[in-house]
């Protein structure tokens, strides 16, 4: 019997058919507690009511009508982005990786236009994730992405995770721009701490660079600010590539620049068919409504802290099996110890009715929604005590 989809995934047998809340339910009726969101996309839950009459609001007049003419939502959500970040400009997208490629294609750009187009090349780190399009895997450097793809693409130097020297060494008079994620997600829950992404800030400004961050994972409210760089206070970022949680589970993302970053993306130079699509649109600024409202993200802090705690406590437990505890708000993830495998925790947690997720460096990683309550976290702590309870060793 052909099977008419690409292999390029292994999920589970499993089939959820609703979600509410925190919750999904599998087609069987069985329910389980959502502790991954489509890896940090659910941002507001499942069937979040707002987000649902938007859309469904906005279905019934119109769908999609591309950039050949003005969409009257992203000039009203562009508005927002700016009105409450670094950003001046913004370009609407569909995912996470076409919003990296238009933050490198930016900086490049940038440049080019200001006659040095021989600075073309960027920084990025190990352990980084920014998509699967052809530049972002290069961009990323994960030899397994790349495997089979080809040569690899020129313009990306690539330094070990927190190697101060190491980054200081890689600018060149040929370096246009550092990208970075504050949080690592794929990488393995790692967050890089504020004193150096004022490091980088300071770097950028020595040697004229931009500095682009990947907040497609981290951002939209994650670790308990709009953005993840803000808590790091100056460290203000040249481009921004966001998706994910900015659609609560539509599909989009956005290149968020400063008027000066952005000045030379004019007519011509960058497009998107759907990108910032009446649908998406709606959604966004539906999404982005909740999140800014008064007392959202402080809410967000304190379910994080709590969070944070209850698996420190468990880590302990569990001492023989788990390393540490990382990341920052609700990116968080089990780091575990050799021998112990993030997948198997993950496939374990889930037959106790939990979803989870497993990211690099063996770490068990956890992205609910940002709207889970005390008793989620209970409930998500006392699966993975049983869980890892049942671990062995492999």
């Amino acid at each position: 019997m052909p099977k008419p989809l690409m292999e390029t995934y292994s999920p589970p047998d499993l089939v959820f058919e609703r979600g509410e809340g925190v919750f999904l339910h599998e087609r069987g009726g069985e329910e389980y507690l959502d502790f991954i969101s489509g890896i940090a996309v659910n941002s507001l839950g499942h069937n979040h009511p707002k987000l649902v009459s938007a859309l469904k609001d906005q279905a019934d007049r119109l769908w999609h009508t591309s950039n050949m003419f003005r969409v009257p939502g992203q000039i009203e959500l562009a508005e927002k982005y700016c009105r409450d970040s670094f950003a001046d400009r913004v370009f609407f997208t569909n995912s996470g990786t076409e919003a990296i490629e238009a933050a490198i294609k930016t900086a490049r750009h940038w440049h080019f236009a200001n006659g040095r187009p021989d600075r073309y090349r960027i920084i990025t780190f190990t352990g980084a994730f920014h998509g699967r399009s052809y530049g972002a895997i290069n961009a990323g450097g994960n030899p397994k992405y790349l495997e089979g793809f080809g040569p690899r693409m020129e313009g990306f130097d690539q330094v070990e995770f927190g190697d101060h020297q190491a980054m200081r060494d890689a600018v060149t008079e040929e370096t246009a721009a550092i990208l970075v994620e504050p949080v690592q997600g794929e990488g393995g829950v790692r967050a890089l701490p504020d004193v150096c992404l004022r490091g980088l800030r300071e770097l950028c400004d020595e040697h004229g660079l931009l500095l682009i961050y990947d907040e497609v994972q981290c951002g939209a409210g994650r670790t308990g600010k709009m953005w993840a760089h803000e808590w790091a206070g100056s460290a203000r970022p040249d481009i921004m590539a966001v998706a994910k949680g900015v659609g609560g589970g539509f599909p989009m993302g956005a290149c968020l620049t400063t008027d000066e970053a952005g000045a030379h993306m004019v007519v011509g130079t960058h497009g998107s068919t759907f990108g910032g699509n009446p649908l998406a649109m709606a959604v966004g600024n539906a999404v982005y409504d909740v999140m800014s409202a008064p007392g959202f993200l402080d809410g967000v802090t304190d379910i994080a802290n709590y969070l944070g705690q209850q698996l420190s406590g468990l880590a302990d437990r569990h001492s023989d099996k788990v390393e540490e505890v990382r990341g920052r708000g609700l990116l968080l993830g089990l780091k575990l110890r050799d021998g112990y495998v993030n997948k198997t925790l993950a496939k374990l947690a889930r037959d106790h009715h939990l979803l989870i997720g497993a990211a690099g460096d063996n770490v068990a990683r956890m992205a609910p929604p940002l709207i889970i309550e005390q008793a989620h976290v209970r409930q998500a702590v006392e699966t993975l005590d049983a869980a890892l309870g049942e671990l062995a060793a492999e």
